[in-house]
């Protein structure tokens, strides 16, 4: 009894079957318990900095990243040799942005391949003095100029709710019906310049448009993207513009997070009367998927994205991710709000797209096959469509215009 008494003043304490742990004993396990602690503090701390970082890179304008090297250039064949990588072997016409003599150079078909390497033609001459950095960033955009297509054209400035946003205007023999391009996430303008050719054959104006944040038009307060959720308002300037301009119909033709941005006008503008359609070529429909997908394909852990998500959803976390505001993602779901469209929808997507996934697209279609039509494409990549099978895509745009009895008489 003494002994238990003596211990029991030293810090021991008894176990449930009356025996007597040792002050050691106990100790350990508070250490134990404490470097638990400190541990689960430490990992919940970084899911929530992981969170923070992705969700803001989610909403973040950035510039374009390379994402090949240059490892020949035969200046005498006009030929180019890339890192291999499932863009830079796509056949077709592409372009490749670079640094040094030339900023931006056009691609022609590829003309071999390794394992490691493809060669392509070149469709920009490249003088024996040029001076190329290795590091490129391969294109769908091809024309980066609007003077490149050879068309009449004018620079325009639509007023919007943050200032001028820089547009180009190509006119046409028709001018009631007109087309407004939306570039996507990332990119500018230049983008849509491909698309224009097909429309100005059919005699439908085009104005292509900036919005912003994507560095060309005004930057918002806080600089950032909110993946369609404002955005849409300066289209609707655009769409405003045209109208004042003598536009009676008008089709928005949005490119990846563009087509996101059409799908919200479509939904929310006060000019729905005046809009005829919508073109999406390889669209965001549903963000949530989109965010998944590509943080699968980084490796990022599903808690993580999960909880960015919700960053980017709620009004408390807006300080952190730098949004100024929550971002209703549950309203740029166009897959839950399908009932609410009301016109027209052609949709161009590849099951190859490798960045936004198609499923949205074909889910769109079975919601509402009597709005919705797909022309689903093969190993053509995001964006690029059009490099990828040019007739094709020409021809799909041609007859379902034609379908919708948008073609100028």
């Amino acid at each position: 009894m003494v002994a238990s008494r003596r211990a029991a003043m030293a810090g021991a304490t008894r176990t449930p079957d009356g025996r007597t742990r040792a002050p050691a004993y106990v100790a350990g396990v508070k250490a134990a318990l404490a470097v638990l602690s400190v541990a689960l503090g430490a990992t919940l701390g970084a899911l929530t900095a992981g969170s923070v970082l992705m969700a803001r890179r989610v909403v973040t304008p950035r510039r374009r990243e390379p994402d090949t090297r240059i490892l020949a250039l035969d200046t005498a064949a006009q030929t180019i040799t890339l890192s291999r990588t499932p863009d830079t072997v796509l056949p077709g016409r592409y372009g490749l942005f670079t640094k040094g003599t030339s900023d931006y150079i056009k691609l022609g078909s590829v003309l071999s391949q390794d394992a490691t390497s493809v060669k392509r033609k070149l469709l920009t001459h490249i003088g024996a003095d040029a001076q190329l950095e290795p590091e490129a960033g391969f294109s769908g955009w091809y024309y980066d100029r609007p003077e490149q297509l050879h068309l009449p054209y004018t620079p325009e400035l639509i007023g919007s709710t943050v200032g001028p946003c820089p547009a180009w205007l190509f006119p046409a023999r028709d001018a009631e019906t007109w087309v407004i391009q939306v570039h996507g996430r990332g990119t500018t303008r230049a983008e849509c310049l491909r698309a224009v050719p097909v429309f100005h054959a059919l005699g439908i104006t085009a104005l292509v448009v900036s919005y912003r944040n994507d560095g060309e038009a005004p930057r918002s307060r806080t600089g950032t993207y909110t993946l369609g959720s404002t955005e849409w308002r300066d289209v609707d300037a655009a769409v405003g513009f045209a109208r004042r301009r003598g536009a009676r119909r008008i089709v928005v033709m949005g490119w990846s997070m563009g087509g996101a941005i059409a799908l919200q006008l479509s939904l929310n503008s006060a000019h729905r009367d005046a809009i005829a359609g919508l073109i999406l070529e390889s669209p965001v429909v549903d963000w949530n998927l989109v965010v998944k997908y590509q943080a699968r394909g980084q490796h990022v852990p599903d808690a993580v994205t999960g909880l960015a998500m919700e960053a980017l959803r709620t009004e408390w976390a807006a300080p952190l991710t730098r949004t100024g505001a929550a971002i209703r993602l549950d309203q740029l779901d166009v897959l839950s709000r399908a009932g609410e469209l009301r016109h027209p929808i052609l949709i161009l997507h590849s099951d190859d797209d490798g960045y936004v996934p198609s499923d949205a697209s074909h889910d769109l279609v079975v919601a509402r096959p009597d709005l919705v039509q797909m022309q689903v494409f093969e190993v053509a990549r995001h964006t690029k469509l059009w490099n990828y099978d040019q007739e094709r895509w020409s021809d799909s745009i041609r007859t379902w215009l034609e379908g919708q009895g948008l073609l100028p008489t």
